[in-house]
């Protein structure tokens, strides 16, 4: 069988010259090939105010931290990754560090499972349990900017300002509506160069008409990504007509967009950083002994609490978390259609979406689509409130008669549960199979794990959950496996941080 070893197909990755104007940062990915050549291609973050200044020595510190983190995600495949900027040894251990984990990510999730876009043999890796899963050496160099040292300046921000990673998803949709109730909302859309784009239009165009603090820097991230891609000899090279729910290769990719929403959180001295995230994505898994998590390391608490810890050690009063943690996807989806009607309407949770007259609609046939139209039905709310068509809404509960969903077992059973109740799904050897009542779905989770009261900052809390109970049926604690009703108290809203001063 193929060794991981086998991955390793170039020699060098350069993240070089990078470029810092008052309103863009730029650097140039350049690979190196066994036959002497080369390729290059740039990332750029632009905005539409001034956030830079090149002999501003923290503000090159940043530049060259977003530009380095589509590079975590080649760690595997180079015998050598360059980042040539201004970096201190806290960025150098966090890129370390971050770029190990996705190295083992990506190994395990993308080679050792099945994915469509492998060639063969690449498609049957030798599963190995390594000490270090990056090939790649990691050297860091300074040409430009040697003249500037970061000082580490320690910065009070205002806790009542919240930055919202957003898009035309529930998560961010809920997000924003109740921040805005609770503090002041800061919503900041990542507008890349590809078809994701597309959906976060609907709520982005809405924003722009309610929310003065909203922002869209723009962003190439999505080209450099396919064009690396291309240079991957163990990827089809129809890759593009491949329909599927996965990227080819990469899992490190939040954090090149939450990096670029960085400059706007120093600039308008936000104290809160927000990314819309359920209970279901801390997931940490096993595979025949090499521990990771499920590819969603970068939707996981663990990745906010990094970037808190991040942040802290660099000086910086920021915080970084989802104020969601504890609710499943059918919970967020019923608090935003019940009490935000009209943010659900501007919701868009497709990736094929397509443009009707000027509105982004979606696609009614993927994975997504189905799961939406399922859970919004068993909600006892219509669909074609956010554009799905009675014919959609028809077909997309036939689907889930048939085929499965993207959620975790107790979700899932509970939705096919409810829609079977309802008399909304036909009873097939599939629907009897997974249909089930869990009635902690719709309540507010807690455990040791993947929602705990420490994970969120004190502020936050007694507002939150305010609100969150008012559409929840209830609290409850996991112990011993089972699920134990309990009421919230002021001691609980008092639980130190996680990360106290």
């Amino acid at each position: 069988m193929t060794s991981i070893r086998s991955l390793v197909v170039f020699p060098k990755l350069t993240v070089h010259q990078i470029t810092v104007e008052p309103k863009r940062v730029k650097a140039v990915y350049t690979v190196g090939k066994e036959d002497g050549s080369h390729v290059s291609n740039e990332l750029i973050y632009s905005y539409d105010q001034v956030y830079f200044d090149r002999k501003n020595a923290e503000d090159v510190n940043l530049a060259s931290m977003m530009l380095a983190q589509v590079a975590l995600n080649y760690g595997l495949f180079f015998e050598t990754i360059q980042f040539d900027g201004l970096f201190d040894e806290i960025d150098k251990s966090f890129l370390r560090d971050m770029m190990e984990n996705t190295s083992r990510e990506i190994v395990v999730n993308k080679f050792f499972h099945k994915n469509e876009f492998l060639k063969p043999p690449f498609d049957s890796l030798k599963v190995e349990k390594l000490k270090q899963y990056t090939a790649a050496k990691i050297e860091f160099i300074n040409t430009e900017y040697a003249h500037l040292k970061v000082e580490g300046k320690i910065n009070e921000t205002d806790k009542n300002k919240y930055a919202i990673l957003s898009s035309g998803g529930k998560d961010s949709l809920l997000t924003y509506g109740i921040i805005k109730e609770i503090g002041e909302a800061h919503p900041v859309f990542i507008n890349e160069s590809g078809r994701h784009w597309f959906t976060a239009i609907n709520s982005h165009k809405y924003y722009k008409e309610i929310e003065p603090n909203t922002a869209k820097p723009w962003c190439n991230s999505d080209r450099i990504f396919n064009w690396m891609v291309k240079q991957m000899p163990f990827i089809k090279e129809n890759f593009q007509n491949i329909r599927a729910d996965i990227y080819p290769i990469r899992l490190w990719t939040v954090a090149v967009f939450l990096f670029g929403t960085l400059p706007i959180v120093r600039k308008r001295n936000i104290g809160n950083v927000l990314i819309g995230n359920e209970y279901d994505t801390t997931v940490k898994g096993n595979h025949e002994g090499i521990s990771h998590y499920n590819s969603l390391y970068d939707q996981s608490k663990y990745f906010d609490n990094a970037l808190t810890r991040y942040y802290k050690r660099k000086g910086w009063d920021l915080y970084q978390y989802s104020i969601l943690r504890s609710t499943s996807e059918l919970l967020i989806l019923k608090i935003l259609v019940k009490r935000y009607p009209e943010l659900q309407t501007h919701q868009v949770s497709c990736h094929a979406a397509h443009e009707e007259n000027g509105r982004m609609m979606p696609c009614g046939n993927c994975e997504k689509c189905r799961r939406i139209v399922g859970m919004l039905k068993a909600l006892d709310e219509d669909p074609k409130r956010c554009g799905y068509t009675e014919e959609q809404i028809e077909k997309g509960l036939k689907a889930l008669s048939a085929r499965s969903i993207k959620q975790i077992g107790s979700d899932a059973s509970h939705l096919y549960y409810l829609l079977m109740e309802k008399g909304l799904i036909d009873k097939t050897d599939h629907t009897l199979k997974l249909a089930k009542e869990h009635p902690e779905i719709v309540k507010l989770r807690f455990d040791n794990e993947r929602s705990m009261m420490r994970d969120l900052p004190m502020h936050v809390r007694k507002p939150l959950f305010g609100i969150l109970a008012k559409y929840s049926d209830g609290s409850v604690k996991l112990r011993d496996r089972k699920w134990h009703t309990f009421t919230l108290q002021n001691e609980d809203y008092e639980t130190p941080y996680f990360l106290t001063k």
